[in-house]
């Protein structure tokens, strides 16, 4: 089905043949005719379905009519990161540009008085945080009671970051009288709940069970043995020298590597450049300003990899994304979901690649358990045991001789040394130093696990797993 069956007008239609787009994506299908109509929607999508315009295309032919008058936006639209508020804002202009329709953007991180600015001339689509939509109506700049259509996406996101309580306080200051477009990547009980009280008879469109993983994503994952116990993600050591590994053995593009913590995004991306990839950092901590400047210089090729905190799991809508790496293990399942659907995007193949140790053995399961399922465990000896066994040293081993000259982004000499700029040395020297690990003689053994006994599967000892060691966490046998 073309997008003109769908009762877009000419103005939309022609934008979305500038973009490239000849036919509707299932949710676009399913979606659009029922926004037009004015109905309410419960829309189930994952990400990279093409959900945005699914509710940015309608919404650019109902707004077209009317005018939207000073403090008083027409229509709202709330997103949970800044990220994502300002991937919408663009499809908005990009869509929109055949139409006169004024588009505020309020988000944290960048200068409040233009936002104040932006509200006093009337937008007819204003795009926000729910933090900073809040803080500007408690200020008396904003005023909600002539919105007429709330679009709350990524519901399940703002579960998880704590928005709910904002969500609800905003849709009370919206006019009763509107359309109400809910959107979730997984709809969990409470999420249920709030689109109950929020929706009024509304059409429940899902275009891929909950938490589905796309087709065009291959994922594997290998276990790091060493772990140390008094450690939250112990075996960083050993964590580093696999993702090298793995990048090695693996034809990158370019690829976004998530971990856990923020402290661990700086120190894996130092890392990286010490062992002469190109690579830059994104986490909730940085500027906004600086965000954006990092995520322009990724999407235009300047470095391959972006290490990044889940702030970034659902804001990146990058193109051609050839690889996830998770260096750590999410501890919410929703959050892997969310983390390799950045590839795969748009009909094309990707792949996600996952770093675990031992105590990682219960989010597996959940992960499992949510999608599905099974990740599959890729064989050590082939991606670079030499590697992997000297740790994060400054000799990378034969893994690394190998990976050279395979187009994954390794650089012999920083970009800007080559070009005669300037280095910033200072950062280079706080990096932290891994020693050599000390080189043993004669054969090297198995190392010694920690963390206790736990069941056996098929005569092999699971670590730390009680009665339930999952099949992709075993241990290696004890030399005699």
């Amino acid at each position: 089905m073309p997008f003109s069956k769908l009762g877009l007008g000419e103005g939309v239609l022609k934008a979305v043949s500038d973009s490239g787009y000849t036919e509707p994506t299932p949710i676009q299908a399913q979606a659009i005719p029922v926004i037009l109509m004015g109905r309410d929607i419960l829309g189930g999508a994952q990400t990279g379905t093409g959900k945005t315009a699914s509710f940015a295309l309608p919404m650019i032919d109902i707004l077209a009519a009317g005018r939207a008058k000073a403090r008083m936006p027409r229509s709202l639209i709330l997103e949970p990161t800044r990220e994502l508020a300002a991937q919408v804002a663009e499809a908005f202009e990009r869509y929109g540009k055949y139409h006169k329709l004024t588009m505020a953007l309020l988000i944290g991180g960048v200068s409040m008085s233009e936002q104040i600015e932006a509200i006093n001339r009337g937008p007819d689509v204003l795009i926000a945080t729910p933090g900073r939509l809040i803080d500007l109506f408690e200020r008396g700049q904003l005023l909600l009671n002539d919105t007429r259509i709330l679009v709350i996406d990524e519901a399940d996101r703002m579960l998880d970051m704590g928005f709910i309580p904002d969500v609800e306080k905003i849709a009370s200051l919206v006019s009763r009288i509107r359309q109400t477009l809910f959107f979730s990547a997984t709809m969990p009980p409470e999420i249920r709940r709030l689109a109950k009280k929020f929706l009024i008879n509304p059409k429940e469109i899902s275009v891929a069970p909950p938490a589905s993983i796309a087709d065009t994503v291959t994922q594997g994952m290998i276990v790091v043995s060493h772990h140390d116990g008094r450690k939250p993600g112990g075996g960083a050591k050993e964590k580093r020298a696999a993702l090298r590994a793995l990048i090695n053995s693996e034809n990158v593009k370019n690829a976004l590597v998530f971990c856990n913590r923020k402290r661990d995004v700086a120190i894996v991306r130092k890392s990286l450049i010490r062992h002469g990839f190109s690579a830059d950092e994104l986490h909730g901590d940085m500027s906004q300003p600086a965000r954006m400047e990092s995520l322009g210089k990724f999407k235009n090729g300047d470095f391959n990899f972006m290490v990044c905190s889940d702030v970034a799991a659902r804001g990146l809508d990058i193109a051609n994304m050839s690889h996830v790496f998770n260096f750590d293990v999410p501890t919410h399942p929703e959050d892997y979901v969310h983390r390799i659907g950045r590839t795969g995007r748009a009909g094309k193949e990707g792949r996600a690649l996952t770093i675990a140790v031992p105590e990682d053995g219960k989010y597996l399961e959940a992960i499992v358990r949510l999608t599905g399922k099974e990740i599959p465990k890729l064989d050590l000896e082939n991606i670079g045991g030499a590697e992997l066994e000297k740790g994060d040293g400054n000799h990378g081993g034969r893994a690394r001789d190998r990976g050279r000259g395979r187009g994954h982004g390794r650089k012999k000499t920083s970009p800007d040394r080559k070009a005669g700029k300037p280095v910033d040395e200072t950062a280079k020297q706080s990096a932290p130093r891994d020693p050599e690990p000390p080189k043993p003689h004669g054969p090297k053994p198995h190392r010694e696990q920690r963390g206790g006994g736990g069941g056996n599967i098929d005569g092999v000892q699971g670590i730390g797993m009680g009665g339930h060691a999952p099949a992709f966490l075993l241990r290696r046998p004890k030399d005699k």
